[in-house]
């Protein structure tokens, strides 16, 4: 069956102009232009756009989504039964907030006792799997699975007191990190303090601390288009001088 553009954004439940902004940009191009000068999509689009749809339910970016439809590896039954997997990942995550909020309530009414640890369980998880499917394949295939699954165990039985310590260095981080880039030096005293928080909240998750691991790490930052664009958010080029003044500081650690 062939679609216009309305007639696939209404079946799809998205607005015309995005599916104009998708073949502007080469992730979704019609089947044809009609004699009329209408965007025609025919079954191959269809699917097309429901993949599109699936990653970008799961968090992915229009260009990670672009790279991955356009390589020659592309499976369209493994990507399936990818989505399958993170989607019913999320749904355990969801039951165990559900579950989460009833002993809560619970808790609260005095019909059972409830420990601090146990408070923020649903959110540590959720956390840990975030990270498994924004950047789980890249991590595990740098750094090895027993590595991170000891970061992930590691997250999961902190304290409260320590999870509230983890994101609080990530705020701050990311605020030394916003006010050493207007210096422009990778080297100057406010770079390396952001550099040694980052050291500090990564020191967090792992057994021991290398400095030859910090300096990988903060190198992907600039490798990976998904970590580069959660830095650059703000400010392009952030992800690289977090990267030289992290390299500058491991320099000096070693």
């Amino acid at each position: 069956m062939a679609y216009t553009v309305k007639q696939l954004g209404r079946l799809a439940g998205v607005s015309a102009r995005t599916l104009r902004y998708y073949d502007e940009i080469g992730l979704l191009k019609p089947a044809r232009i009609n004699s009329s000068g209408y965007r025609i999509y025919g079954q191959p689009e269809v699917d097309r756009l429901q993949q599109i749809l699936f990653y970008r339910e799961l968090g992915l970016g229009l260009e990670e989504i672009k790279r991955l439809l356009a390589s020659p590896d592309f499976d369209e039954e493994k990507a399936l039964l990818s989505h399958r997997a993170q989607l019913l990942a999320r749904r355990a995550q969801i039951d165990q907030l559900i579950v989460n909020v009833e002993r809560t309530l619970a808790h609260r009414r005095g019909v059972e006792q409830m420990s601090d640890k146990q408070k923020f369980a649903g959110f540590k998880r959720e956390q840990v799997e975030a990270n498994e499917r924004q950047y789980g394949a890249e991590i595990r295939a740098k750094y090895g699975d027993e590595a991170v699954e000891r970061a992930n165990n590691k997250l999961l039985d902190m304290s409260e007191a320590a999870y509230r310590t983890v994101e609080q260095l990530s705020a701050d981080i990311h605020k030394t990190l916003a006010e050493a880039f207007a210096t422009g030096d990778p080297a100057g005293e406010l770079a390396q303090h952001a550099a040694d928080l980052h050291r500090q909240w990564l020191t967090c998750y792992w057994d021991r601390y290398d400095p030859q691991a910090h300096a990988n790490l903060a190198q992907m930052y600039v490798d990976d288009a998904r970590f580069t664009a959660y830095y650059d958010k703000d400010q392009p080029g952030t992800a690289a001088f977090l990267r030289d003044a992290i390299q500058i500081y491991t320099r000096n650690q070693q």
